[in-house]
């Protein structure tokens, strides 16, 4: 249970602090007292979508913290010890958000994240509006409500479907892998066959883009090279070159070379230049000579290497990625060629899946329907003692077959509607075309009723669920809330006096003005406050009569 609420610099909120009885807790005040302001700031410490505007003009931050009491057995608890976060039963929330957009979240002391807190305090309270009428009327949400009912039974049929469809999946995934179905087989293998004999038809070698390329530069460069030869050879071998320079050295040396050693020695030098001179001129003859430009060849070395850009554009960077692919290719041509006895075993499998699949389906069905039943009967009952008489509650089911099931849904393959007729002598109709808006907030607490034990939520809040309902009606309203609160804390925000007249804690919303500025404050009340409050909320005169009134109202709820 929420034991204690702490709201500090929230909308017209300066501070309070606010402690809760485990029973029914009752908010109340005038129109624009800042009730909702209560509400938005338990949303908030509960994990809603923080929002700067919340703070209090002329606040840097504002604070909020939640203070529960929990059983060491429930989820909550369960939750947090797998976040290693301790508690003794004890859990304190924290939340903090400043100006600038930057906030912190704190779980009994430890730093956790916005996804971890929802996970937590999705656990502990229930918040119930008039906006929860949208929730009732989608016939996805009426399937939630439903296996709300059914507890782990529906949980287990769940998982064991998720199961099946797994595995039907993963079988799908190998199917896929090993090419489809026939006819998608045959287009991959169309397809692998192209590319295989694409590339070995181009015949490719390691490398041999780079000589091409390399080829075709000689080629560009022809002029420019032959050019360049001829200079040197020319400047080697002409006369009056390099090499008669060199001749003419070797006679002048030879001349002396006897005379010392150093001079020998230099005669050897300049015959060795001149024989390597002699071999790089004939050198550079040779290669001048091989030279000449051959179109045919510049052309088919273009070809050569606009073929083997295409191919690296579609299969590798270089001849070896493109090589390899072609091997993984033909390795998986050969796969898929030999794969039509293994698809044909997955696809029985898929049908053995499929089988068992239905077969939840079908139990899951039925038990949905029997609780159901049950379940119409007692809302009926329920509706019956919140003054709607005739009313009939029916859970329509679509039927289904093997043909028309649908096996691709973890949910089962239920489609449901909530039928309801308010008067004797109406039909049953889609809950959301006949419901109006008084019945509706009775139906939802005649919900509500009959889950309070099964989703094992400690706190549930209602905020004016009991708008457009009187009288009678909210005298049963009340007792409805009394009996929902022998098991689970109730957070109400109701003008109603039956309502506040039934509570354990009555608490006043009202509005002060200090300093020149507004503030909401929190009180709670005491009997005798509570009786005047009831007094304002029916309208009457501060009188003995009406106080004698009010108290006659606390004891009938109470009785």
């Amino acid at each position: 249970m929420l034991q204690r609420l702490y709201v500090k610099n929230v909308a017209l909120i300066s501070e309070a602090d606010i402690e809760f009885d485990s029973g029914l807790n009752v908010l109340s005040g005038e129109t624009g007292s800042g009730k909702s302001v209560i509400l938005d700031s338990i949303n908030f410490v509960l994990g809603s979508k923080a929002d700067r505007t919340m703070i209090r003009y002329g606040e840097n931050e504002a604070i909020v913290k939640a203070e529960f009491d929990l059983p060491a057995d429930c989820e909550a608890v369960k939750i947090l010890s797998g976040y290693d976060i301790e508690t003794d039963g004890t859990v304190i929330i924290s939340r903090r958000l400043t100006t600038d957009g930057k906030g912190a979240i704190k779980i009994n002391g430890n730093t956790v994240t916005a996804a971890m807190l929802k996970n937590v305090t999705a656990h502990l309270v229930d918040v119930h509006g008039q906006s929860e009428h949208f929730f009732l009327l989608s016939e996805d949400n009426q399937l939630k409500v439903l296996d709300g009912l059914l507890g782990g039974d529906a949980e287990n049929i769940k998982n064991a479907l998720k199961e099946q469809l797994t595995e039907k999946r993963n079988l799908k995934n190998k199917i896929a892998a090993l090419g489809g179905d026939e006819s998608e087989r045959a287009r991959k293998l169309d397809l692998l066959d192209f590319q295989i004999k694409e590339i070995e038809k181009a015949g490719l070698k390691k490398g041999e883009f780079d000589e091409l390329t390399a080829r075709r530069n000689i080629i560009f460069n022809l002029e420019k090279i032959l050019a360049s030869l001829n200079y040197a050879k020319n400047a080697l071998a002409s006369d009056g070159g390099c090499m008669d320079g060199l001749s003419a050295s070797i006679r002048e040396m030879n001349r002396i070379s006897d005379i010392g050693e150093e001079y020998s020695q230099l005669t050897v030098r300049l015959e060795n230049l001149y024989t390597e001179a002699t071999d790089v001129s004939e050198t550079l003859s040779d290669l001048a000579d091989s030279l000449t430009f051959d179109e045919a060849e510049a052309q088919s070395v273009e070809e050569r290497l606009s073929l083997i850009k295409a191919l690296k554009k579609k299969y590798g960077a270089d001849e070896e990625e493109i090589l390899r692919f072609k091997e993984n290719a033909q390795n998986e041509f050969d796969a898929i060629s030999d794969s039509a006895a293994i698809i044909e075993k997955y696809t029985k499998n898929i049908a053995d899946c499929d089988g068992k699949i239905y077969s939840l389906c079908v139990k899951l069905t039925e038990l949905r329907k029997s609780a159901a039943d049950k379940f119409c009967k007692n809302i009926e009952n329920e509706l019956k003692t919140l003054n709607i008489a005739n009313a009939k509650f029916n859970v329509r089911f679509k039927e289904y077959d093997k043909a028309s099931a649908n096996l691709q849904s973890a949910n089962g393959s239920d489609e449901i509607c909530f039928e309801f007729s308010a008067n004797k002598g109406e039909p049953l109709k889609p809950l959301n075309k006949v419901i109006s808006g008084g019945e509706m907030s009775r139906f939802m607490l005649a919900i509500k009723t009959q889950l309070k034990n099964l989703n094992g939520i400690s706190t549930y809040i209602f905020d004016e669920i009991d708008a457009g309902i009187s009288g009678f009606t909210a005298g049963t309203v009340a007792a409805k809330f009394r009996d929902i609160s022998k098991a689970t804390q109730i957070l109400a925000v109701s003008h109603l006096p039956q309502v506040c007249a039934a509570s354990d804690a009555q608490l006043l919303i009202y509005k002060v003005e200090e300093g020149g500025k507004t503030i909401t404050k929190v009180k709670r009340l005491t009997e005798s406050q509570k009786i005047d409050e009831i007094m304002r909320l029916t309208g009457s005169v501060n009188s003995d009569a009406a106080r004698q009134h009010a108290e006659e109202l606390i004891k009938q709820i109470r009785s």
